[in-house]
């Protein structure tokens, strides 16, 4: 099992990674997908997990690994049908991550009507910063998550361009599974995701609250 501290020093126990998907239109539309009504939620294992710093694994197994920077909420305390009102209050701290996919896998099992587990819960294929403690961190709408790739800018909008904002995914998630200490949400990614591949750098911020830094190997 892995650990993670955040800025405070508060330890947790890595639980579930619970994914939101299509949660900024443009990023739907650029996908040819819909603007869903609800969110959309898939898991990472915590064993995909891995921190600034460390590598990217790109699998032999596809040709088309995409890059997709999201806005990371880790979960302080345990929590089922959490009010909206009452969301924030579960939240330990904030950080900036990748949710790595592998664009051509998924697309072949969407076809053919499968889950595409595979596409997105591969070895390395999570990666986060630091978690900064709300206390510090001062989540703002307005704030602005950027990516980079070999230092060419390549996705950056505000957190106002979500669909669902944090406080409604708490709530909608916790109305489906219990969330639990320990618990990673990522928030969904902007327009902009694309192709990366061995050697490319990578770099991703949320102003200058957060950052991390990895490569595909």
């Amino acid at each position: 099992m892995k650990n993670i501290k955040t800025s405070v020093g508060h330890e947790f126990a890595i639980g579930k990674i619970v994914c939101v998907g299509r949660n900024y239109a443009e990023h739907a539309k650029e996908l040819g997908n819909e603007i869903p009504e609800k969110p959309v939620i898939f898991l990472k294992p915590s064993s995909a997990l891995v921190f600034t710093g460390d590598k990217i694994i790109h699998p032999n197994f596809s040709e088309d690994m995409h890059h997709e920077v999201e806005l990371v909420i880790l979960i302080g305390k345990d929590g089922e049908n959490i009010t909206v009102e009452s969301a924030l209050d579960y939240i330990e701290g904030y950080g900036v991550g990748l949710d790595m996919t592998l664009r051509d896998i998924q697309n072949e099992l969407k076809s053919k009507g499968h889950p595409w587990t595979i596409a997105k819960c591969f070895n390395t294929s999570a990666v986060i910063s630091e978690i900064i403690g709300k206390e510090f961190f001062k989540y703002s709408p307005n704030m602005k998550m950027s990516l980079w790739v070999n230092n060419s800018l390549k996705q950056s909008d505000s957190f106002a361009k979500m669909i669902f904002p944090p406080e409604e995914l708490i709530s909608y998630i916790s109305s489906i599974m219990k969330l639990e200490a320990g618990d990673l949400i990522f928030t969904g990614t902007p327009a902009g995701v694309g192709k990366v591949v061995r050697g490319d750098k990578l770099e991703a911020k949320i102003e200058d609250k957060v950052q991390l830094q990895t490569e595909i190997i």
